[in-house]
């Protein structure tokens, strides 16, 4: 899209007629030269948010008294992995984690949700930010659903064979055998 060239419009015989004074020709310039800028800034952020989408999602650690991590087996992925899913428009991301925890495994009740850390990964041409929160002195309740088809506690230093990378670094790091790895 090309738009129309700034002296064009200055030297055009509507603007004469439409602004006799100086003064308000310029002030018409100067606004239209603004809202030139603003819609190319507007198309630019479009077309990145296209090309390059990003999805907001949260997990859970959920520990039980013995110090076990709750994992679940969804029936879309594979494997085993850290409860959680998609944050909502306009969703608080700790309300998502505790939503998520209710949706997926029944959870009851807990204590405040506590931000562990901010990671992100790349799923094809996408992006996903997970916000990862630990829900201190859980009550769960699960029963088999849309979402998940079994859970299974854990010991964190020894994940099933099945459990997922990104699960199995989260994992070592909660444990302290690895440092914190900003990518999932």
């Amino acid at each position: 899209m090309e738009w129309p060239r700034l002296e064009l419009l200055r030297h055009a015989n509507w603007m004469q007629l439409a602004f006799p004074y100086p003064q308000a020709r310029e002030a018409f310039v100067s606004r239209f030269r603004t809202i030139r800028q603003n819609l190319t800034t507007a198309a630019i952020v479009c077309a990145r948010a296209l090309l390059v989408p990003v999805a907001f999602g949260v997990s859970a650690i959920i520990r039980d008294e013995r110090g076990r991590v709750l994992l679940v087996r969804s029936r879309i992925h594979t494997g085993w992995s850290l409860p959680g899913g998609g944050v909502d428009k306009g969703e608080p991301p700790a309300e998502a984690a505790l939503r998520e925890a209710r949706e997926e495994v029944g959870m009851i009740r807990c204590g405040p949700p506590e931000l562990v850390g901010i990671f992100t990964r790349r799923i094809l041409w996408s992006t996903n930010v997970i916000a990862l929160y630990s829900l201190p002195a859980a009550e769960i309740a699960f029963k088999p659903n849309f979402e998940i088809r079994e859970i299974c506690w854990t010991d964190p230093a020894s994940p099933p064979p099945a459990t997922q990378a990104g699960t199995r670094r989260r994992l070592a790091e909660l444990i302290g055998q690895a440092r914190q790895n900003p990518y999932w």
